[in-house]
């Protein structure tokens, strides 16, 4: 099985009470980052990938997660994120929580064997429902009963909602994962657009792009704001640069600092993950 190991010398498996665990946990992959809280410096990133297949299953998430060093210490607080691109948005004025199965399969259809979960996005003045599978929530929820959850589009708001406010025209920001892409079209700082893709190949995420363009009324985009499973000079930036003048990638923000380690890392690969402390709610 694939592993990436990024570590500082500082870091003390027997310090875990002074470090916050954020952990990106899916079927596709297992990401984790540790931030030490005392000094709010990021010193750890390690991420578990499927060897010769697609996807991890249930055992081998929770075989995972408890053979780990680290991943079943104790620390002073824990985020767990999604990156499933099953998710919708309702308006807080008319979301009722006892109809958010029912909002959640107006979008989605019948998902089987799914819990559905909720998170709020104060800067868009909504709920935000997403899908996980029900037996990866209930192995997280048995390992890590005290976390948060969140859905990865909710660190993407709160570091979204910073950077559109830096510009005068449209922001455009698109996400990539393994097999899906989220993509968000803020235009006089409000956001117009929000959605979740899945993919094939890098052409149908232009295409997705530049159709989202051309139809959101938005006028020219001058500028993309990229994060994810992307890399400057490969086959989707090579594309972008046809249509868009100037591809940009997001690097995290925050009341945060990274250890030297991370200064080879391409750090907007993992945006949601390193920001998710800056939205505690």
């Amino acid at each position: 099985m694939p592993l990436t190991d990024i570590f500082d010398e500082t870091l003390d498996i027997n310090s875990t009470s002074d470090y916050v665990l954020v952990f990106q946990a899916g079927y596709e992959e297992l990401t984790f980052t540790i931030l030490d809280a005392v000094r709010n410096k990021y010193i750890f990133l390690r991420s578990y990938t499927p060897d010769e297949k697609i996807r991890f299953s249930p055992d081998e998430v929770r075989e995972i997660i408890e053979k780990d060093d680290f991943l079943l210490k104790k620390y002073r607080k824990t985020f767990i994120l999604s990156s499933t691109g099953l998710f919708t948005m309702v308006p807080a004025s008319l979301y009722d929580p006892g109809k958010k199965d029912l909002y959640f399969k107006l979008n989605h259809g019948n998902v089987e064997n799914h819990s559905i979960l909720n998170n709020m996005i104060q800067e868009a003045d909504s709920v935000l429902l997403y899908g996980i599978s029900a037996p990866l929530h209930e192995n997280l929820k048995s390992h890590y009963p005290s976390a948060l959850f969140y859905h990865q589009v909710k660190p993407l708001f709160c570091f979204m909602d910073k950077e559109m406010r830096k510009l005068s025209g449209p922001y455009l920001h698109v996400n990539i994962e393994n097999d899906s892409f989220c993509m968000a079209l803020f235009t006089d700082y409000s956001l117009r657009y929000l959605n979740s893709f899945p993919y094939r190949n890098i052409t149908d995420i232009v295409y997705y792009i530049l159709n989202v363009i051309r139809f959101s009324g938005a006028g020219e985009i001058q500028s993309i704001h990229l994060s994810g499973s992307t890399e400057r000079f490969d086959e989707l930036t090579s594309l972008l640069t046809l249509y868009i003048k100037s591809i940009l990638f997001a690097a995290p923000a925050g009341n945060f600092s990274f250890s030297y380690v991370f200064n080879d890392t391409g750090l907007h690969r993992y945006l949601s993950l390193f920001t998710a402390v800056n939205c505690e709610s």
